[in-house]
């Protein structure tokens, strides 16, 4: 882009409040991760460029000229950051579009399969839409998220737990994986019981009724299972182990033993593994 001439620069300065005008005309349109400042930027160079091609003899007033070249830039930079293809976008609108119509038309907020409905489409396709948009969505980490203490946070500082001691982050992942192991190291009816009832909320009346065996019995299974477990935990970060005296405590032992070497110290770290049952 050449220089400017004195006339052109005249122009740009004069009519550098069509800027905002224009940006806050078009603002509802462009992708919500674009940076305001950045199309404001390109609604700027739009400006400088409809300076430097207007044309007074055509009897078209500067300010009509210079806010088609100023929309048409936001446009063109909003595209060029947006991740999501235009079909995605288009589909966008008329989601919101459908939005609007049945919530004045009902008076309160569409379901799903309403919007799903209006738009002759099915739920799931629906969801996969705006799972499509809300995947294009791009943040700023540096971007202001609000202030405290007078001072602005920005939404990477809320994401990061600046408090957070990485030593205990990893003594936290590694006794967790142990409580993995633990669990998948159960015999396989205890180790049912214990899931149902800590992990999936089952009562014991019901998973006593499933397994054809006495609440009693479902209870005392659940009992010696968090035993189990808990003496294992507390075996891999002890020093030393008491010699194992009598068959049960020989059992016991051999369960400790199995959930130390379940898992190494690298994958302990590196990460949880999805935890299957037994039988």
């Amino acid at each position: 882009m050449r220089a400017l001439t004195d006339a052109e620069r005249v122009l740009v300065e004069d009519h550098l409040p069509l800027v905002q005008q224009v940006l806050g005309r078009v603002a509802s349109h462009y992708p919500r991760h674009t940076d305001r400042e950045e199309l404001a930027q390109a609604a700027r160079l739009g400006l400088v460029e409809a300076a430097i091609r207007y044309d007074a003899e055509r009897g078209v007033p500067f300010a009509s000229w210079a806010a088609l070249r100023v929309r048409g830039a936001i446009l063109d930079a909003a595209r060029g950051l947006d991740f999501a293809p235009r079909t995605v976008r288009s589909a966008e609108r008329n989601v919101l579009v459908a939005r609007d119509e049945l919530l004045r038309r009902h008076g309160r907020v569409p379901t799903d399969d309403e919007v799903a409905e209006h738009l002759g489409t099915t739920p799931q396709r629906l969801t996969r839409l705006e799972g499509r948009v809300h995947g294009a969505v791009v943040l700023s980490l540096d971007a202001p998220y609000g202030r405290e203490g007078g001072q602005p946070v920005t939404l990477g500082s809320v994401l990061v737990d600046a408090e957070l001691d990485p030593l205990q982050a990893l003594e936290e992942r590694e006794t967790a994986r142990y409580v993995r192991d633990a669990l998948a190291c159960l015999p396989p009816r205890m180790q049912d019981v214990v899931l149902a009832s800590y992990v999936e909320g089952e009562s014991l009346t019901d998973i006593a009724h499933r397994l054809g065996v006495t609440e009693s019995r479902v209870s005392q299974l659940r009992g010696e299972g968090v035993a189990l477990v808990r003496e294992a935990l507390a075996a891999q970060y002890a020093e030393s182990r008491p010699a194992a005296l009598g068959l049960g405590a020989r059992r016991r032992a051999a369960y400790t033993a199995a959930v130390g070497r379940r898992s190494t110290f690298g994958n302990r770290l590196t990460g949880l593994v999805p935890l299957q049952r037994v039988g």
